[in-house]
């Protein structure tokens, strides 16, 4: 189990550290497909992974000044998104309520996952042709962040493809600073929602050893990632970051499957 564990964080979060999707939207389902686990452990663990990836890849880039991110509107998209994800929480914990066997929620998570991703990759293909705004309201990106953090957080991602995609239509970025700014608003609010997790529910039971690796694998991940993605085109970039979105697709089909049938 820890063997798969760590490769998934490691592989994950190299993905998407180049992609700007934090590698949640990857572990998440490949977790939930090989059933080694809870639902809630895997969320948990997933979050934690993706804050320790993400809290590393942005200090980084912050201590270097390489930065690309844009604080005026990362930042109250960062706060809206914290506290979506709040509200993202109890309506997983309502939905997982609603059935005999928690880990039944997880076929929920999956088939909102797919669809979600579907649309979002439908969007990124046809990017190109479409009008994209530049907003730059706070008000406004507070807004967009609560949606984001509510969908991400119900489906136990923390952001991911959907980042990028309210960062290329919102905003107008590039894939590459699109990326560093979805990073940058994953972290505020994932380490705002594991905060809430574990001083509400509480941890789940699992090993200190498996999150502490995991962790790791997740944070070296993200330097193979970033030193990867500096010898890539903005085109392959793109190109990449649809590919794994077919992945999640392919993955969330199968988890479908394995939790209704």
């Amino acid at each position: 189990m820890y063997v798969i564990c760590f490769l998934t964080a490691f592989l994950a979060c190299i993905i998407g550290k180049i992609c700007g999707m934090g590698g949640g939207v990857i572990i998440k389902p490949v977790l939930d497909a090989t059933g080694v686990m809870q639902v809630a452990a895997i969320n948990f663990l997933s979050g934690c992974t993706v804050i320790g990836m993400t809290c590393w890849s942005v200090g980084k880039s912050m201590v270097k000044r390489d930065s690309q991110i844009d604080l005026a509107v990362s930042t109250p998209l960062a706060i809206g998104a914290a506290a979506g994800g709040l509200f993202g929480k109890q309506l997983f914990s309502a939905v997982a309520g609603l059935f005999a066997d928690a880990n039944t929620a997880g076929g929920v998570q999956a088939g909102l996952l797919l669809a979600a991703t579907f649309a979002t990759l439908l969007y990124t293909v046809n990017k190109s042709r479409l009008h994209m705004l530049q907003v730059r309201s706070k008000p406004a990106c507070i807004l967009i962040g609560l949606g984001l953090g509510m969908l991400g957080t119900f489906l136990g991602i923390g952001g991911g493809p959907f980042n990028m995609a309210v960062l290329y239509f919102f905003f107008s970025m590039s894939t590459k600073v699109a990326a560093q700014n979805s990073l940058y608003v994953i972290l505020i609010s994932q380490s705002v929602g594991i905060l809430a997790t574990a001083l509400g529910d509480g941890i789940p039971a699992l090993s200190v050893w498996l999150l502490a690796g995991m962790v790791l694998c997740g944070v070296v991940g993200g330097e193979v990632g970033g030193r990867i993605n500096k010898r890539l085109s903005e085109q392959r970039a793109t190109r990449l970051f649809e590919a794994s979105m077919v992945l999640v697709m392919a993955i969330s089909c199968y988890n479908i499957y394995s939790f209704f049938f």
